[in-house]
């Protein structure tokens, strides 16, 4: 009974989900509230402040309980009329600043890993709205064919009654067939570019392959901010990845300085009581002091930490240069795209559908043959395929810039 109570309770929820797909906003949603990586990333980020506290905290202290007097045949027993017990009370004091400095280090290590999940947000937003893209561009794609395919049913018809008047030969009603056909085929071949867009959406969003996705309510909007690649790119060192990097490094110089600090010893303090019998016999104070004897070790340890500064420096380079790069390619890849998508719509796009009008008309009246008006129809649907793939490499490269520049919602 209980468990059919919790899955009553179950079901409105899971009725009532949204499904993601519908706009551009609801991928970016999901994405920030569901992906496990970025969960997991929240829970690593948790992780590592919660090792900031301890990381400075004093050692745990030592007790200590000793029996002097034993019998060596009876151990259990004491050897004289009394047993005498030895209590003791140890405490490791770090000095010179050696607390201090780990939970420094500490605290930027979980800097460091919150903007590693700020990064991975940037990344798996920019893939989700690349993978949107697609998959709009895919609902476009087969529709431009389907249209395509609906008028190259109207010029077969228009074949067909020309060919019954004896004004056209049979085989242009047969060429308009072939080309349906293979027409047909590219549709197949878009469908199946539109599963694996879906599938790979369903994937970047954290769901099953197979989950159903609304469709596209209108085509994505993009927004790049920057006004040139230079302003793009004047941010790059303020990108998470490059900040990273840069709290690791200072973690690593700040565990340089920790190094060098234990070449100083730590104190030990302790406090004792000896009973004899029944009562107290006396009582000690214990201090003590740690030999700085292993220098080699210690050598080591400084040598090995100023390598990993080093290493973390050079990571930071090396990302930043990354980083830019990156950059570079997605504004060349936006621009290219949408000066392409431009000369499409303004020009190539009004010229094909002047053609193709013209040779429609020429056609109905006998003054051009069945190529010439298939040629034009071709172009003119073509030159609508490549808006649409213009479009879709346009927002490929805006999703890409995006994610230098920051762009999270």
């Amino acid at each position: 009974m209980l468990a059919g109570a919790l899955w009553a309770l179950a079901l409105p929820v899971t009725a009532t989900e949204p499904v993601p797909g519908h706009s551009l906003e609801s991928i970016r949603a999901w994405v920030l509230e569901h992906n496990p990586e970025l969960r997991a990333m929240d829970f690593e980020a948790q992780a590592a402040e919660a090792r900031i506290q301890p990381a400075g905290a004093l050692p745990d202290p030592t007790a200590s309980l000793g029996f002097r007097g034993l019998d060596p045949d009876k151990p259990w027993r004491s050897a004289g009329a009394e047993r005498e017990v030895n209590y003791a009370l140890r405490q490791r004091l770090p000095l010179w600043g050696k607390r201090a400095l780990a939970r420094t280090a500490a605290s930027q290590d979980a800097v460091a890993v919150g903007l590693d999940r700020l990064t991975t947000a940037r990344d798996l937003l920019a893939d989700a709205e690349a993978a949107y893209a697609r998959y709009w561009h895919a609902d476009q794609a087969v529709a431009v064919l389907d249209r395509r395919i609906a008028l190259l049913r109207q010029v077969e018809e228009m074949a067909g009654v020309r060919y019954a008047l004896g004004r056209a030969a049979q085989q242009d009603a047969i060429r308009a067939q072939v080309e349906q056909t293979s027409l047909q085929r590219e549709r197949i071949e878009r469908l199946a570019t539109k599963q694996e867009a879906a599938a790979t959406l369903n994937a970047v969003l954290g769901r099953r392959s197979d989950a159903p996705l609304a469709t596209p309510d209108e085509a994505p909007r993009l927004a790049v901010h920057s006004a040139s690649l230079a302003e793009a790119l004047d941010d790059a060192d303020a990108h998470p990845a490059v900040r990273s990097q840069q709290a690791r490094a200072e973690a690593a110089r700040t565990n340089v300085v920790l190094q060098r600090r234990n070449r100083f010893p730590d104190i030990t303090l302790g406090v004792g009581a000896m009973q004899f019998g029944n009562g107290i016999e006396s009582t000690e104070l214990m201090f003590e002091v740690e030999i700085p004897f292993q220098q080699r070790a210690r050598r080591e340890r400084e040598r090995e930490s100023r390598l990993l500064e080093d290493a973390a420096l050079a990571r930071r380079d090396a990302t930043l240069r990354a980083v830019e790069e990156r950059g570079a390619s997605a504004w060349s890849q936006w621009t290219n795209a949408r000066e392409r998508r431009g000369l499409i719509e303004n020009t190539l796009l009004p010229q094909a559908d002047a053609t193709w009008q013209s040779a429609l008309a020429s056609y109905q009246v006998g003054e051009v043959d069945f190529g010439t008006l298939l040629e034009a129809l071709n172009e003119w649907q073509g030159a609508d395929l490549a808006r649409v793939d213009a479009l879709r490499d346009e927002l490929l490269g805006a999703a890409a810039v995006r994610a230098i520049e920051g762009e999270i919602r």
